[in-house]
């Protein structure tokens, strides 16, 4: 359970915050010219002066009136937001009372097939009720656990979110449905069982003091944009008959976990998503009573003191919630990973074996195979002209990229024009070739994007190609006199093989914040997602998109991590009394690293074998999950001793862990002694690493299993014992395993900073418990 805050509570704690900012800032000029903006205060809650029987009272002290406060948090984080210039800042930093001063931070964000792809059906014990395989005596009900979902919001009137044959909403739930400008609270029911908004942050960004700014976007938790109706749904959208985006991937569209309970929190707007009101979502989610954070948004890397995501889901993690954040959308690059902290799921996007085939036939005969969802009346079987780089310049100029402004209508007139992916949005492109004349557009991958293909509702005929077919395409259009083109659509195609396939935008590691931490942590399904969708925005988002559907089909890793938000539902009603880094474990240690062709998983960048920086455990498996034999578990005091392995001071893990007591007497030699059930192994200067973990067993009773190690020429690997024998339910094991690397002298592959992988797997008849694990010399990328 979680404490909630009475009015009187909560009115005192904000009366307390103001007058301790009025300590802080009474000798300062309130009304000087500096620019004020919004800072995150965090403070040292544990420095009240024994003269103050409360920290209320020792806030209250000297009350005045300041109209900069905007938010106090309670649960996810030790301090408030405030509307301050830098001056009034720097005053605050100065205080011994205070722990960090940080500008507000922006973040970005980042169906019917997905079920059965992931094995999930009504003949699934815990689909739609109770399990009864169960191994534990506990084991809950899907619709006792709520997701709470931070995104742009929830379109209530969805039929994602009926609550047909719901039991009445759990009576632990402390949450409420808002009432807004276009927001009745009547509009939640028993499936949406809340919704809020948090604004201030952004309204300050928009130009207004005390987050007063001006904006023409309604303070209410309706989805204007669609994301958060999208990420919300596929996290727990009700089962809904005849689903489909203009007749593409139609069938029944639901949620992975149908039955549970949704509240939503608008943390997102026109301008991106303010840490400073994210903060404030996870704390009142948190007071609330959510059982799994979805948070399908991020910005770069940062150290956890710094990072408000990571900070609010320790506090979540610590109340038994599971956090699920997306690993970003800036792949193929290295190193290019957000939501990194370890008591995070941090997930990355596959593809599903569904397809929506596209094509582009050429005047010289030749016919190209590619995506699109475009779902007008086509151009017919009349070729036009092809035009590639139809701006003033040549193909260095911006008209390549179909940039606004960039195309010539003389030049593009009634043809088709082929367009390099990059920079601005695909569909935009499209929009773009509409404007200047151009009747249709072939929309080419660069190096960037490799071989994937991500589909999308355009507004013009366009199809979309990989990198090698694009590369023939432009061949074609610059060298030939007259080129021409004709585009078809081939619908709906299913059992495509190989799949799943990486997504190239899905980021990948190695995790630069903790090397010793490998992540992501898995994938899920993240391309060419159909779910539930906002009526107030066409399925391009773009204004000038005038048409309506209440189902878009949407990629990135914002979908894979609504996937993982759902399915940890499940196990968590499968497993009530199992903590966050048990689901996580599960989730990790049977997924899968083989596709549905029996091969290595591929990654779309370049069609090379995919590898756990990409992938990391894996793809989730579901079936497998509910039910792994073996955990690795992780406690709140491990995740301390792990902050005190890393290079803080004391008040930084302080910061994270919001306890007055740590003082870091227990400490890891090395981060990646945290039993983690993943290896990350950093030899550095050192040719031996040594980590030991535990592991619980959460199977039969008397269990038996062995280990198997898969690796590298270049590491020699020994597991000791090297068989575990269980003999009760919840008995916990421990093993060490030693990394040896034979690259002696920093020669060959490590001097060149290459990373190589390999597996260590636990395993009996019934269970394989697979951990994987990557090696590296060098920090080099």
């Amino acid at each position: 359970m979680h404490s909630s805050l009475s009015t009187t509570t909560t009115t005192t704690m904000v009366m307390a915050i103001k007058s301790l900012i009025i300590i802080f800032l009474l000798h300062i000029n309130i009304g000087c010219a500096l620019a004020k903006q919004t800072y995150i205060v965090h403070m040292n809650h544990h420095q009240k002066p024994n003269s103050f029987p409360t920290h209320h009272q020792w806030y209250a002290s000297q009350l005045h009136s300041l109209d900069s406060l905007l938010y106090t948090y309670t649960e996810a984080y030790h301090g408030f937001a405030a509307a301050l210039d830098p001056h009034q800042a720097d005053s605050l930093r100065r205080s011994d009372s205070v722990l960090g001063v940080y500008e507000d931070t922006i973040y970005a964000l980042h169906t019917t097939r997905t079920p059965k792809f992931l094995g999930l059906d009504s003949d699934l014990g815990f689909w739609n009720g109770r399990r009864t395989d169960s191994p534990l005596p506990h084991s809950s009900s899907i619709d006792d656990v709520i997701i709470g979902v931070l995104d742009t919001g929830v379109w209530p009137e969805s039929d994602s979110f009926r609550d047909s044959a719901m039991p009445p909403v759990p009576t632990r739930w402390r949450g409420e449905c808002e009432s807004g400008p276009d927001f009745s609270p009547s509009l939640c029911n028993k499936k949406l069982i809340g919704a809020r908004s948090f604004s201030k942050g952004f309204r300050m960004a928009s130009g207004g003091a005390g987050g007063g700014g001006v904006t023409k976007e309604n303070q209410s938790a309706r989805d204007v944009d669609g994301h958060g109706t999208h990420t919300a749904s596929t996290a727990a959208g009700s089962a809904v008959a005849n689903a489909s985006l203009l007749g593409y991937a139609a069938g029944t569209a639901r949620g992975m976990a149908a039955g549970g309970r949704v509240a939503a929190y608008k943390v997102c707007w026109s301008a991106g998503c303010f840490g400073s009101d994210i903060l404030a979502g996870m704390d009142r989610a948190i007071a609330d009573g959510v059982d799994v954070l979805s948070m399908s948004l991020g910005g770069g890397s940062a150290p956890y003191y710094r990072d408000t995501i990571a900070i609010g889901a320790f506090a979540a993690a610590e109340r038994g919630i599971f956090v699920s954040c997306s690993a970003g959308n800036s792949g193929p690059e290295r190193a290019s990973l957000a939501n990194v902290a370890p008591w995070v799921t941090t997930v990355g996007a596959g593809t599903l074996d569904r397809d929506f085939p596209a094509y582009a036939q050429l005047g010289n005969g030749e016919r190209f195979a590619g995506v699109s969802l475009y779902s007008g009346a086509g151009m017919g079987v009349r070729p036009a002209g092809l035009v590639y780089a139809g701006n003033k310049g040549n193909s260095t100029g911006s008209g390549n990229m179909c940039l606004p402004g960039s195309l010539e209508p003389d030049r593009v007139r009634g043809k088709v024009v082929l367009c390099d992916r990059g920079i601005n949005a695909r569909v935009e492109k499209g929009a773009v070739v509409r404007d200047a004349g151009g009747i249709g557009m072939v929309l080419a991958n660069t190096a960037a994007s490799g071989e994937e293909l991500v589909a999308d509702s355009h507004l013009i005929p366009a199809v979309a190609v990989g990198r090698k077919t694009g590369d023939l395409i432009r061949a074609y259009a610059s060298n030939e006199a007259n080129p021409t083109a004709v585009l078809s659509f081939g619908g709906t195609v299913l059992n495509v093989k190989p799949s799943p396939v990486v997504a190239a935008f899905s980021s990948r590691g190695p995790n630069l914040v903790t090397p010793q931490i490998l992540k992501p942590d898995l994938i899920g399904p993240g391309v060419n997602i159909l779910a539930g969708w906002s009526e107030a925005v066409g399925p391009t988002g773009l204004a000038k998109d005038s048409r309506r559907t209440k189902f878009n089909i949407m990629s990135g890793t914002s979908m894979s991590c609504p996937h993982i938000s759902g399915l940890a539902g499940l196990i968590k009603a499968a497993h009530p009394d199992w903590s966050p880094s048990a689901i996580k474990s599960a989730l990790m240690t049977t997924a899968y690293t083989l596709d549905n062709t029996g091969s290595p998983l591929r990654d779309a960048s370049e069609g090379q074998l995919s590898n756990a920086w990409t992938h990391g455990a894996g793809h989730v498996d579901p079936q497998k999950a509910v039910n792994p034999g073996l955990v690795y578990d992780i406690k709140t005091d491990d995740y301390i001793a792990f902050l005190c392995s890393l290079d803080y001071t004391i008040d930084h893990v302080r910061m994270i862990a919001k306890r007055p007591n740590v003082t870091c007497a227990r400490r890891f030699a090395d981060p990646g002694q945290l039993n983690y059930p993943s290896f990350s192994v950093m030899f550095g200067n050192k040719r031996v690493i040594r980590y030991t973990r535990e592991l619980t067993n959460v199977g039969p009773a008397s269990a038996t299993y062995d280990v198997t190690v898969t690796g590298p020429k270049t590491v020699g690997v020994t597991v000791k014992p090297s068989r575990l024998v269980f003999s009760k339910f919840g008995q916990k094991l421990r093993y060490t395993v030693t990394f040896v690397s034979t690259n002696r002298g920093n020669s060959g592959n490590a001097r060149m900073g290459k990373a190589e992988f390999g597996s260590l797997v636990w395993s009996n008849k019934e269970h394989q418990v697979r951990s994987p694990v990557s090696y590296q010399w060098t920090l080099q990328m």
